[in-house]
Order: structure tokens, then sequence, then C-alpha cells
């Protein structure tokens, strides 16, 4: 029984550059009512998800520090000799996955730094009505 994988699509592969984000990351466009200068808020995009990015490479990093702290002294992981390639293979993942919001932090950072939509009238209410969980507990006494 062998296993012979599918043809990979060249057109799925993208190139990246160690240090610089692909320019996958989407922002948010102008809606309806928005006082946002679009200027600023794709600078604010940019900015969020180059610390996502920055975060999630320094967490790739301190992980592999911590694997080769706790490894044996005969274990492959303890010899340094490719330090270089798989520090910068650890920036190409993190570029990735803060280019796709992977984490959420590009996100949290852009709830604070730009104003919040309203939400549509049809949802108020229902979230309205969880929101006092208080007062039905208190009542079954």
């Amino acid at each position: 029984m062998s296993f012979t994988p599918p043809p990979l699509d060249p057109s799925l592969l993208r190139k990246g550059v160690a240090g610089k984000l692909n320019d996958s990351y989407p922002v948010a466009g102008a809606v309806p009512g928005d006082s946002v200068d679009p200027a600023y808020r794709a600078k604010a995009t940019e900015a969020a998800v180059k610390f996502e990015s920055f975060f999630i490479g320094d967490m790739l990093h301190k992980m592999r520090d911590a694997t080769r702290a706790l490894a044996a002294d005969d274990s492959p992981t303890k010899d340094r000799i490719n330090d270089d390639m798989l520090d910068m293979a650890d920036n190409l993942v993190a570029d990735q996955l803060a280019g796709k919001r992977a984490f959420g932090v590009a996100d949290a950072i852009l709830r604070q730094l730009l104003p919040q939509q309203a939400p549509p009238a049809a949802t108020a209410p229902a979230v309205a009505g969880t929101q006092n969980f208080s007062a039905t507990l208190n009542s079954a006494k």
C-alpha cells in the first residue's frame, strides 16, 4: 500500500520575505457614516498586523528557546547551527499568521484605535435581554 500525495497547485504558494508582511491582510473599508480617515484606518491596520506578527514571532522564539533549554544534552535541538534559518522561518510563519489575523491581536488593537460602529437595531434588544443575569438568578429564590 503506497500513498501518493495530490499534485501541488503552485498558485496556492505565496513567497514571503522575512520581516516584510505580505499585503494579504484585509483593511476594513469605509462604511456609510464612518468618520475615520481611510489613510488612518490603513495605517492603523498595518501597524496592528505588524504588532501581531511581532507578538507571534516572539512567542515562537521563546518556545524554541524553552525547547532548547529543556532538551537533553545529546538532543539535536540543542545544536544552534541553524538558528539563523529557524529564526527566519519563525518570522515568516508569524507574518503569515498575522496576515490572516489568526490570533486576533490585531483585531483587538483595532477595536481600541478605531471607533465602534453602532450595532444593527435587530440585535440590540437581544443582547440587552441577556445582560442582566443577576436579576434572573435572584428572582428564582
